[in-house]
């Protein structure tokens, strides 16, 4: 009877340096300063390759664990593009390896305590618009390294509490600093604390109430609701308007757009006094 030592093994590595290891061998394996766990229950799917441009893809699912992946840290986003690295691993001499996925988590599903993520290969990241695009409204995204804002400055983001939440999307607060009606419109919300800390949303009305109270909508419901009581923080909006980068933000000197750029229908329309050869 023949046997096989070829095993496979996983690392998952956040943008904030959290490495996890996993294998579908039945001991744990160690090279490269990370371990790799059999205890999680994680499975992958059959990649698909290709030569060429085509983009590499696969799925990999499993159960959500406390100590490692939790279902909180997926809903916050703590996972999205997390850099994953797949092997064929002799286990009976771990350095007899070869490297046959690289890439990053793309789309992650949760259903019945147990998750499922897309994985994209590297060449993915062909589909990501180069260059610069000519456009009247701005580029930057608000508080980046070419808008330059400051978005923790007083006059742009407040840490409120909570007074009320209805289907995790609108939220009210019974005392609220004086901002203008629409400050934090196409702005954005982050939980600060309790079972939500983390989460986040871009919110979509701000409407501001003459007793000095504001109710705040989303776009889409949090899917860990926020209780009275918790912190959250709101940052202003930006519409990529350059008055509102001037009048707004007093940042037009940053500003990433081509305000005068004419229209597409002044292309079509006849040109008067050109002059003629």
């Amino acid at each position: 009877m023949t046997t096989t030592t070829i095993a496979r093994a996983w690392s998952v590595r956040r943008s904030d340096g959290l490495t996890l290891g996993f294998t579908d061998h039945d001991t744990s394996l160690s090279f490269g300063g990370t371990t790799y766990r059999p205890d999680v229950g994680l499975t992958a799917q059959a990649i698909a390759q290709a030569t060429g441009l085509g983009v590499d893809n696969t799925e990999v699912s499993g159960a959500l664990d406390d100590d490692a992946i939790t279902e909180r840290d997926l809903m916050a986003g703590r996972w999205d593009d997390a850099e994953l690295k797949m092997w064929n691993i002799d286990w009976s001499d771990v350095s007899r390896r070869d490297l046959v996925f690289s890439g990053t988590l793309g789309e992650v599903t949760r259903a019945n305590g147990a998750f499922r993520a897309e994985l994209r290969g590297l060449s993915d990241r062909l589909n990501a618009p180069q260059g610069r695009v000519y456009h009247p409204r701005c580029a930057a995204r608000l508080g980046d390294g070419a808008c330059r804002v400051n978005l923790d400055s007083e006059v742009l983001s407040t840490q409120p509490l909570v007074q009320h939440v209805q289907d995790g999307r609108v939220f009210t607060f019974a005392t609220f600093p004086r901002f203008a009606g629409d400050w934090f419109e196409q702005g954005q919300l982050l939980v600060v604390d309790g079972d939500a800390e983390g989460l986040r949303a871009v919110i979509k009305n701000d409407t501001a109430h003459e007793d000095g109270s504001r109710t705040i909508e989303l776009w889409a419901a949090l899917p860990i609701p926020p209780v009275p009581g918790n912190r959250v923080k709101l940052t202003a909006g930006c519409d990529k308007a350059a008055m509102t980068c001037r009048l707004k933000f007093d940042n037009f000197l940053n500003f990433r757009g081509f305000p005068h750029l004419p229209p597409e229908d002044w292309l079509m329309a006849p040109q008067t006094g050109s002059r003629r050869g």
